[in-house]
């Protein structure tokens, strides 16, 4: 039976009281967040969420909503980084065509790339694209070798850091297809420093991270305590920016279909809220707290956002 462990990081709730619909606040700092609405029960048929519905905290902090825009249509742009490990067993061979239809079937807004996680770096190899054909080309087999990508997390932060795409309109979204153990560090551990840069450099450069499992050459993925670590790991990074981390337990799943089926349907039910928050001079990621009112809802929202100088703002 497969099954599937979304990260959902936001509750549903009835608000005690209803705020008005945008605040105006007299707070020097600003921020937004890519937010996922899903209908409960019932994945195609999302609900309408109002402002009004929305109680956002920031440091524990009440903020004020500034701004919930649907991020559907021509107006909504999509980028999307596959970010493959350079040392998935080669077995990964088999999902190449659900691969290949999932670029296929994304909207003509969507602008994919693949690359490649090698010595600590996210290696492209095919630019974005919104061709499905342009982004298949750069499609090879990872090498398979033991170790060739040393830490998944490095490879994050080097692909936050070096976007290839200077459009702040569009949404940054990844998809890594690894085992998510730190080499470096394979026991679980919550405070991985190379999984905390990785989280912050994401959160600073507004990625919304998802993974799919799957196992590396080598001796690690053998241990079943090593593969849960790895696990782990891929699932702090997803709640932690908003995304959501698949697998079938410490094996490979039979068919990434349904976790792209998934995917398809949360692009579609995204919103971007603009919010403010108490900020002293330089941007800063803090955490974040979001509960919706109003109908059911399964709601997705990432527990860390950046929060920068409002424009014309000074700092103490």
């Amino acid at each position: 039976m497969r099954s599937f462990k979304f990260a959902a990081v936001a509750a549903a709730g009835i608000l005690a009281a209803a705020g008005p619909a945008f605040s105006a606040s007299s707070e020097s700092g600003q921020g937004q967040a890519v937010i996922t609405v899903l209908a409960k029960g019932n994945r195609e048929a999302a609900p309408a969420i109002q402002p009004q519905d929305l109680q956002v905290k920031i440091n524990g902090k009440l903020s004020g909503v500034t701004g919930w825009d649907a991020l559907r249509g021509e107006q909504s742009p999509l980028e999307l980084v596959i970010l493959i490990d350079g040392s998935a067993r080669s077995s990964l061979g088999s999902q190449v065509g659900e691969i290949q239809s999932f670029v296929k079937v994304l909207p003509l807004e969507t602008r994919v790339a693949l690359a490649y996680m090698e010595n600590g770096r996210a290696a492209f190899s095919s630019p974005l694209s919104s061709d499905p054909v342009q982004v298949m080309k750069g499609f090879h087999l990872p090498g398979g070798e033991p170790g060739q990508s040393g830490s998944p997390y490095f490879c994050l932060s080097d692909l936050a850091k070096h976007w290839p795409s200077q459009d702040r309109t569009a949404r940054r979204e990844v998809v890594m297809i690894t085992d998510g153990v730190d080499n470096y560090n394979p026991r679980y551990d919550p405070s991985d420093s190379y999984v905390t840069a990785a989280i912050n450099n994401s959160v600073r450069a507004g990625l919304v991270v998802y993974s799919i499992y799957w196992t590396d050459s080598g001796s690690a993925d053998n241990s079943p305590a090593i593969s849960s670590g790895g696990q782990n790991l891929l699932l702090q990074v997803a709640e932690a920016t908003g995304g959501a981390s698949y697998w079938q337990g410490i094996g490979n799943p039979v068919s990434f279909e349904p976790y792209f089926k998934d995917l398809r349907v949360r692009f579609e039910n995204q919103y971007r809220l603009s919010f403010s928050a108490e900020l002293k001079n330089k941007p800063e990621v803090q955490g974040m707290n979001l509960k919706v009112g109003g109908p059911a809802t399964s709601v997705t929202a990432p527990k860390q956002v950046l929060v920068s100088p409002v424009s014309g703002a000074t700092g103490e």
